[in-house]
């Protein structure tokens, strides 16, 4: 903080276990990565390289080499584990995760179907070697998933090893546990939240919208992800209630 400013939340310290933001590097270049570090840096918890990108981003060790410098967790888009195991290749890709000294994964089955109890073996197997993050949710938005059993799945997930849970939005915020319209599916989100402590969810939110529902419903430790590298600081203003979406959620209302 610059400067000191009464009935501002208390947000948790870095490194955080929750209020997670977790950034989507869609293929920054390397210098775009230290230009966006030296600014959002002390927001930012953990960024992704999405989907299958970092198969075709250029210089991808030197780039690792820059977020390790800044002490930043990266890993890479589910949608590149999927694309590995579809293949039959899954020790190539826990491989290709040690040969890049990668120590955040990101377990998912959007994009092909993996029955469950295989999927939560990958996760143990993985969980041994590395931090796991798994996603819970379909990228097909006709796939309308029951409340009871995304509960199900994501206790099943945290069970066999997954550090947090990621709720599938996709980076446009438009499936899983949206609408196509970017609305919240509320009941869906707060049935989650009766079972699944909100602390290991991360609620992908890529639309400000969506943004300012949970930090209203959960407060301003809630784990937030596919946020844009250029909205860090805008996002950690919402948070606080220094943007006009949450100005009055932490005044004291006398």
């Amino acid at each position: 903080m610059n400067f000191n400013l009464p009935q501002i939340p208390t947000r948790t310290a870095k490194p955080r276990q929750d209020g997670l933001t977790m950034v989507m590097d869609k293929g920054l270049s390397n210098q775009e990565v230290i230009n966006f570090l030296s600014v959002a840096g002390p927001h930012v918890d953990i960024v992704k390289l999405g989907f299958g990108t970092s198969m075709v981003t250029p210089n991808l060790k030197e780039k690792l080499a820059i977020y390790a410098a800044h002490d930043m967790p990266v890993y890479l888009g589910g949608t590149l584990f999927e694309a590995f195991l579809i293949r039959g290749c899954f020790d190539e890709y826990i491989g290709m995760v040690k040969d890049f000294g990668l120590t955040h994964v990101e377990v998912s089955d959007g994009s092909i179907t993996i029955p469950h109890p295989e999927k939560c073996g990958y996760i143990e197997k993985l969980a041994k070697e590395v931090t796991v993050l798994s996603e819970v949710g379909s990228k097909d938005a006709t796939h309308i998933i029951p409340p009871y059993i995304w509960i199900e799945l994501m206790k099943a997930e945290l069970e066999a090893g997954s550090t947090y849970v990621i709720a599938e939005a996709r980076e446009a915020g438009n499936v899983g546990i949206y609408r196509s319209s970017g609305e919240v599916r509320e009941g869906l989100v707060q049935e989650i939240l009766t079972q699944i402590p909100q602390e290991k969810i991360i609620w992908e939110a890529p639309q400000k919208a969506q943004q300012v529902y949970f930090l209203e419903l959960c407060g301003c430790n809630v784990n937030l992800g596919n946020i844009a590298p250029n909205e860090v600081i805008p996002l950690e203003s919402t948070r606080i209630g220094l943007r006009g979406d949450t100005f009055m959620f932490y005044l004291d209302k006398k």
